[in-house]
């Protein structure tokens, strides 16, 4: 089931790519991403309790919400739009994307977890394949280093706060944990949409990014992010971590199917490499135990 989850995210969290850039076309950033995560906190909690799941926190479990939600929600949301505004998109994800390593060393401090030969190998094959994906901007990173920090920060503030995340006692469902940080994150992020950005007309939002929007919040803002916190109880951080390899390579294909956006010979070979990375991490250990 874990494994099911993983390859999901994949799926999802790469279609939501293309998915965000349709909408953001007609929507300013602060507002879009006011709109996103208000709507998965909402979907989230509503999910929790129509399952009759708890979903009211604890005293003990107010404190670990906050410091998840600075990390998880608001440190990944604000600096990645602030960076992405001071440098290419696709120079940023890069960097977003080498929030795996991050993790992998912040679970060994933070959680005692093994750093294995297939994770260091795995690791390394996958931020090849992602710097194979976008190679030909990294040379320009050096035109915006303010930006490149921002996104810096946000890949080690996601990675912060996954392993928090499983380094916490939770009493509380994945739905009514996730939904909780979403909900305290959607206050803040929408506080800055109001003095930053003016308020969009949404009656004049076009089917189109209508669609886009209604994908981006069921899959990647409600079951994605269920299915990504579920996944790291599930599996060691570093592992759960790592599985978001498979993202960026799904954002460009199906972007390309989608957009028409062209796909090259670096996009197959960073397909190559990142699928090896995540054979590596997540079936290799299995099978060499059985050998």
């Amino acid at each position: 089931m874990g494994y099911l989850m993983l390859a999901s995210l994949g799926l999802f969290w790469g279609l939501n790519w293309p998915g965000m850039k349709i909408a953001l076309e007609e929507l300013p950033v602060w507002w879009f991403r006011s709109l996103s995560v208000g709507v998965g906190a909402l979907g989230l909690l509503l999910i929790a309790l129509i399952s009759g799941l708890r979903v009211r926190p604890s005293r003990a479990e107010f404190g670990p919400l906050l410091i998840c939600t600075v990390f998880n929600i608001l440190g990944w949301h604000i600096l990645t739009a602030y960076g992405v505004s001071l440098m290419a998109a696709g120079r940023a994800s890069i960097i977003a994307f080498t929030m795996p390593v991050w993790a992998a060393l912040l679970a060994a401090v933070l959680l005692g977890e093994k750093i294995t030969i297939w994770k260091v190998i795995g690791l390394t094959l996958g931020v090849a394949g992602l710097c194979v994906l976008i190679g030909p901007d990294l040379a320009a990173l050096g035109a915006a280093p303010l930006g490149a920090i921002f996104m810096l920060g946000a890949s080690l503030s996601w990675a912060m706060g996954t392993v928090l995340f499983k380094k916490f006692n939770w009493d509380l469902p994945v739905a009514s944990a996730i939904g909780w940080q979403l909900a305290i994150g959607a206050l803040v992020i929408t506080g800055f949409a109001v003095s930053l950005e003016p308020a969009p007309d949404l009656s004049q939002l076009s089917w189109r990014a209508i669609g886009a929007l209604a994908y981006l919040f069921v899959f990647p803002m409600i079951y994605c992010q269920w299915a990504f916190f579920t996944v790291v109880r599930i599996f060691p951080a570093a592992i759960a971590s790592i599985g978001t390899l498979a993202v960026p390579v799904v954002g460009v294909f199906s972007s390309a199917l989608i957009l028409g956006e062209p796909v090259g010979s670096a996009d197959i070979a960073a397909l190559a490499l990142i699928f090896c990375a995540l054979v590596l991490v997540l079936v290799a250990p299995s099978l060499a135990k059985r050998l």
